[in-house]
């Protein structure tokens, strides 16, 4: 748990494993490095601002179809950095961490104070009912038929919509005070309350910014080099990034198998699990040590096995998990639940 943050706001460490990394360990990882922060917020925007600035010189086929490949990846990298700006991990200060990570999830199309709220859900209720994201990862293996199904879709743009409504924090904050055990008993007013002004700004925001660019004479520009990625490669990028993060998987019982660290070549980190998000059973173990110490967290796990058990596997064998024959699951365990 992060020690700056108050009750209703914290992230919690998942305790579910016997044996843990020494707190002086954790300590030193937890450290917040903010050159680190700096470095990784600079590389993301120099490498869209060049991809954009490529295409406007060269509008071409050739160069616009790859550029937009390349932007949805970097657009994913954003979301990342969203994220490890609502875990606050980007930088001490939480007025610079929430104004930088807010920025960063605003261009594409998300509130970060809302993510915020859903994302302690999913992580201090890994897999259980509370958690939001059960319904994307949850189920597989389901075969290859209706994955490639889903991720059709996702490439023809016709679920960016639950995308950026499950960003807006609907259904999974709903604040019903009808309902007991209500997912947001634990959220602070405060944290609840920025969630609502922030989805203000990022309305407002996708708004202006096509404005701005119709009437600098950038319009078509703009929707295909940001929108179009935003709307269809990105979506695919999400979902079978959140499948490799926790799908297929058969024990809920522990982080070290409710989530998956995702071994991949460099070229397919950068583009699919950009900042090192594929290490997520460190990340769900200690969801307060920035992305850039991850690494280093899974060195020092590995050395003194603590990931004998865990879900550790090469990014093209969870393909082939994923992609197995639909799995035979009990009705009523979060998998069986899964419909989205």
């Amino acid at each position: 748990m992060h020690n700056s943050t108050k009750k209703g706001t914290e992230f919690r460490d998942d305790r579910r494993q016997a044996r843990r990394l020494p707190p002086e360990t954790v300590k030193r990882l937890t450290a917040i490095d903010p050159t680190k922060s700096l470095y990784a917020a600079f590389e993301t925007l120099v490498i869209l601002s060049a991809a954009i600035t490529v295409s406007l010189i060269w509008w071409t086929p050739w160069i616009v179809i790859p550029a937009i490949i390349v932007i949805a990846g970097r657009q994913q990298a954003c979301f990342v950095l969203a994220h490890d700006a609502a875990h606050y991990r980007m930088f001490e200060s939480r007025t610079l961490n929430d104004t930088v990570g807010r920025a960063f999830a605003v261009v594409v199309g998300i509130s970060m104070c809302t993510y915020r709220v859903l994302h302690r859900l999913h992580h201090n209720h890994l897999y259980e009912e509370r958690d939001p994201d059960t319904p994307l990862h949850g189920g597989y293996p389901r075969g290859r038929a209706y994955l490639a199904k889903k991720l059709t879709k996702d490439l023809l743009g016709l679920t960016a919509y639950k995308t950026y409504s499950y960003f807006f924090g609907a259904p999974a904050i709903n604040d019903d005070t009808t309902k007991s055990n209500r997912p947001l008993d634990d959220t602070s007013p405060a944290l609840r309350k920025a969630a609502r002004q922030d989805r203000w700004i990022v309305a407002g925001f996708h708004i202006a910014a096509p404005l701005t660019a119709f009437y600098a004479g950038y319009g078509v520009e703009y929707l295909i080099l940001w929108i179009l990625p935003l709307i269809t490669v990105l979506q695919a990028l999400l979902r079978f990034r959140a499948i490799c993060e926790h799908g297929a998987v058969t024990d809920f019982a522990s982080p070290l198998t409710a989530a998956r660290t995702n071994k991949a070549p460099w070229w397919l980190r950068w583009w699919m699990f950009p900042h090192h998000v594929n290490f997520h059973v460190e990340h769900h173990l200690y969801p307060s040590i920035p992305h850039y110490n991850l690494p280093k967290c899974h060195e020092e796990m590995a050395q003194l096995g603590l990931l004998e058990r865990a879900e550790v596997r090469s990014v093209f064998e969870t393909a082939r998990r994923v992609l197995a024959p639909k799995a035979n699951v009990q009705p009523g365990s979060p998998i069986g639940n899964a419909t989205s």
